[in-house]
């Protein structure tokens, strides 16, 4: 019977330990794949891998748990990338509705942000996982090479690598969040409106509109580029539409709304007080998340 208590006890131990950091883990399994579907398959199966762990030998809860969910989510993100590959048009993160804190810490929200996603999309599986733990969750060294099955030493030349790669890819200027706030405001008045001179005014001259529509529902197969482009695709769709502000993986976004029903999320990515990018999400199994807050942590 003592056992039996001691292995209860255990149990819930290891219980409270996943669920304790169940909001981290899926904050790396995300940002790793870019897809909370797939996130929320590799917590089922950290879980799964966790309940079999010997508890008692391990001796720092979370970065044990890091380290199956890392490895969990490289094998995703290679069948993931197999599906990329067959994708109808371009390809964009799923949009996760996030609470005012994500926001307020910045090297989270800059980290989860669609446009910093999709800088990480253009690295390797390994590389993406390195600077992910490295940059955004801070691990040693050693707990990532642990994770990725590498040495500490190619570890750091891999993060060396990946931290130039995202370097040169960044967004290229540095905007405020009440700038960004207001350019999104201007942004929406100009578009409800059909006011094209002030949509002019608030995009930017190289602005890219991205659109999902996974060949599920309607959308541009190629980038739109250029603010005259850009606009115009706007003010064909402005009249039929409701625009609802909204917060979306850490940056002010728009929800698109047809009869009530949400047809796009709109995420806006800006840069020195314009729009340089729109991310427009319209594939519906990309929608699901929108109801309801998602909790992110590092």
């Amino acid at each position: 019977m003592a056992r039996k208590e001691g292995a209860g006890a255990d149990t819930d131990s290891a219980t409270q330990a996943f669920v304790a950091h169940r909001n981290l883990l899926f904050t790396v399994a995300y940002e790793m794949l870019g897809s909370a579907a797939d996130a929320e398959d590799v917590l089922q199966e950290t879980w799964l891998r966790w309940a079999g762990v010997d508890h008692g030998a391990v001796r720092d809860r979370r970065a044990y748990l890091v380290r199956i969910t890392t490895r969990q989510a490289l094998s995703h993100l290679r069948t993931l990338g197999r599906r990329k590959e067959s994708y109808v048009g371009p390809w964009l993160p799923e949009p996760l509705l996030t609470a005012p804190d994500v926001a307020e810490d910045v090297e989270l929200a800059d980290s989860v942000s669609m446009a910093m996603l999709l800088v990480l999309e253009t690295l390797g599986p390994t590389e993406r996982a390195v600077f992910v733990l490295r940059e955004v969750f801070d691990l040693g060294y050693d707990e990532i090479a642990e994770a990725v099955d590498k040495s500490p030493a190619a570890v750091r030349q891999i993060a060396h690598r990946a931290r130039g790669h995202v370097a040169a890819r960044r967004p290229r200027g540095v905007t405020s969040a009440a700038e960004t706030r207001r350019t999104v405001e201007a942004f929406q008045q100009a578009v409800e409106t059909g006011d094209l001179r002030r949509l002019l005014d608030v995009l930017a001259p190289d602005v890219v509109l991205l659109t999902d529509g996974g060949g599920v529902v309607r959308a541009a197969l190629a980038p739109v580029v250029g603010a005259d482009q850009v606009a115009r695709v706007l003010g064909r769709i402005a009249a039929a539409m409701t625009l609802e502000p909204t917060r979306v993986n850490g940056d002010p976004a728009l929800i698109v709304r047809l009869g009530g029903e949400i047809d796009t999320v709109l995420a806006v990515r800006v840069d020195d007080g314009l729009v340089t990018g729109l991310y427009a999400v319209r594939n519906p199994e990309k929608l699901s998340r929108l109801e309801r807050e998602t909790a992110l942590r590092r």
